[in-house]
């Protein structure tokens, strides 16, 4: 099966919407767009083109497939490691308005999203990363489909915007894997699945005794 993989930029106080600037995404008349941009240094540039070399395939949402699709094909240098992979490797885009996708290798899924995605994970091959999407994020939470979140987290707070788990968000349990901070304090986690969440208890059991982390056990 394959793996699904969810790469998205922060605020510190969990919005995901218009990282690159200001029109990029105003829905909710949002204002804070291009949050991410003066806090890039040459480790996340680095980062950024080895995680893009990882992917097999690309999932996107109509928005962001929009954004992408008018900007990557422009990049025409052979030296750029990121459009040159963006613009040959396949991509999956989800969306009920557009007829078409036009970009090198794209094509729209039919149907249900979260029915056609799992069974895109069912197929063989490598990994299959989302980038930005954030509606296309939720029905994927929704349908318990992400095995791994990139997540990069901004020295930033917004207020309000897009936020990346939101209400139809199901429980579960992850384990961080990897943790990088760059030059300007942003915050890079990996974190895959670790099963269901299992809730507990600091309260005082019948023998007078805490849970608390700090007490010795028995």
């Amino acid at each position: 099966m394959r793996k699904l993989v969810v790469g998205t930029f922060l605020t510190l106080d969990g919005v995901m919407q218009a990282p690159g600037g200001p029109d990029e995404d105003r829905d909710g008349g949002f204002e804070n767009g291009g949050w991410s941009v003066k806090y890039w240094d040459d480790m996340m540039g680095k980062l950024i083109v080895e995680q893009t070399l990882q992917a097999d395939a690309l999932l996107l949402g109509r928005k962001t497939y929009e954004i992408f699709a008018a900007h990557w094909p422009r990049v025409t240098d052979p030296k750029d490691p990121v459009a040159a992979k963006l613009n040959s490797m396949r991509k999956y885009v989800a969306s009920r308005t557009l007829r078409k996708a036009e970009w090198q290798n794209a094509s729209l899924l039919r149907g249900d999203a979260g029915a056609a995605v799992a069974r895109l994970k069912e197929q063989a091959g490598g990994e299959i990363h989302v980038t930005g999407s954030s509606n296309l994020i939720q029905t994927l939470l929704n349908h318990d489909l992400i095995d791994e979140f990139r997540l990069w987290v901004f020295p930033v707070s917004v207020g309000s915007g897009k936020r990346l788990f939101g209400a139809g968000t199901l429980p579960g349990a992850l384990r961080l894997v990897d943790t990088k901070v760059s030059t300007t304090g942003v915050v890079i986690h990996r974190y895959e699945r670790a099963g269901k969440l299992e809730p507990g208890t600091f309260e005082v059991d019948k023998q007078g005794r805490s849970a608390a982390l700090w007490e010795e056990k028995s």
